[in-house]
Parts: C-alpha cells; sequence; structure tokens
C-alpha cells in the first residue's frame, strides 16, 4: 500500500464499497499477533446456512478470509473476528480498521476464551476516543428477527460470569460488537464439536442471525 497515493487509494475504496452495498458476503478477519484467528472453522458456514434458510440472507456459502490491513476488507459489510489468545493491529491495520467501520461496515469479535485483555488494548488504538460499552437487552440487535429479553445468551461456561455484549459506537450506529462469555463461536459448530444439546445451539444461531441481519440492514 505504501506505493499508493491518497487520491488512488480512496478511489479503490470507492469501488470497492459500490459493491459493498449490495454485497452478502461475509469474511474471517486473519490478524496478527499468533491468537487462533481461524478458530471454529465450522462455525460460520453453519451459521450462513441457518440465515439463508430462516431469515432469507443469499449469503455465498464460503465465508472468505480478509487480513486487517487489506482493503479487501471493504468487499465485506460483515467481517467476524475469534480466538484465544493474542491480537495485534499495526498502525496500517488500525487506519484501514477504522475506515472500514465508520464506512459503514461491521465487526463482530466472539471471545472464544482468553482474548478478551489483548483485543481491548488493541481497539484502543482504533477508537482512542471512546470506550466499549455494555448493550442493553432492549437495544435491536437482540430483537429483530429473534427475541432476547435478557440480551446475549449463555452458550459455554468458562469462569461462571455472565455473557456480555460490548460495543462501539459512531454516529449512532453500531459498527462492532464484542462478545464475552457467551462462546457463540462453539454454538454454531458442527454438533459433533461440542455435542451441545439442540436447544443451546439454536440459540447461538439465532443470536447470530440477529447480529448478521443487524449488519447488513444498518
Amino acid at each position: 500500500m505504501k506505493n499508493i497515493t491518497k487520491t488512488s487509494l480512496f478511489s479503490i475504496i470507492f469501488c470497492l464499497l459500490s459493491s459493498f452495498i449490495s454485497s452478502q458476503e461475509i469474511a474471517v478477519l486473519k490478524y496478527k499477533g499468533g491468537g487462533d484467528w481461524y478458530g471454529n472453522p465450522t462455525a460460520l458456514p453453519n451459521l450462513i446456512d441457518f440465515c439463508n434458510n430462516n431469515i432469507n440472507t443469499k449469503i455465498s456459502n464460503k465465508p472468505q478470509t480478509v487480513e486487517t490491513g487489506s482493503i479487501e476488507i471493504f468487499q465485506y459489510p460483515f467481517i467476524h473476528m475469534t480466538g484465544h489468545g493474542n491480537v495485534f493491529f499495526s498502525e496500517e491495520d488500525v487506519e484501514n480498521l477504522r475506515n472500514y467501520l465508520i464506512s459503514g461496515g461491521f465487526l463482530h469479535i466472539d471471545d472464544n476464551y482468553g482474548m478478551q485483555p489483548y483485543i481491548t488494548e488493541e481497539l484502543k488504538k482504533v477508537f482512542p476516543e471512546t470506550e466499549l460499552v455494555e448493550i442493553p437487552a432492549n437495544h435491536p440487535i437482540f430483537n429483530v428477527p429473534y427475541n432476547f429479553p435478557k440480551g446475549l445468551p449463555k452458550i459455554h461456561e468458562h469462569d461462571g460470569k455472565r455473557p456480555q455484549a460490548f460495543g462501539v459506537f459512531f454516529e449512532n450506529r453500531l459498527v462492532l460488537l464484542f462478545t464475552v462469555e457467551s462462546d457463540l463461536g462453539d454454538g454454531w459448530e458442527d454438533e459433533i464439536v461440542h455435542n451441545d444439546p439442540p436447544d443451546v445451539r439454536a440459540k447461538a444461531l439465532k443470536m447470530g442471525a440477529n447480529i448478521i441481519k443487524y449488519a447488513f440492514e444498518n
């Protein structure tokens, strides 16, 4: 990207955003730092299948992989990030991710257990002017199309803490969702992976559908 002028970069981003508006492609974020960004490999394909069958989406059944600093990030209205450990955003990553989010993109970060202390620090680079805030249960993301009157559902137990959903808002739009002590991604995985009962998997998939719907419509 160092050889691309700002003018040509904005032109590229504008073209990508034009396709972004009508796109129903989603991607997994490949980040630096050594954390397992590739965790839960069956999660997104299962969520896509559920959404296409239940909330009338037409998402490509093969999620893509995109790097934090790549301009290709602008092709996807929804990006999912997960893992257990370290996360690092370079200056280039920070600028690119911020531009993506304030331009209409949406990032869902699902802590697969152990990611929270690292991602919390890295997000301060992306949005130094704002803090992660807990999202109330009456927010549309918990109520459309499926109703979760208590907010984020609990899927897997780790430290005995309640599930929490934090967000970053930009101009009154939720641009980033960070889910902790829930493990939605594990609930989306193939049943054989965690042997979750059907009602638990259903809760996870329905909450995932709410997130997808919100991201696509806002």
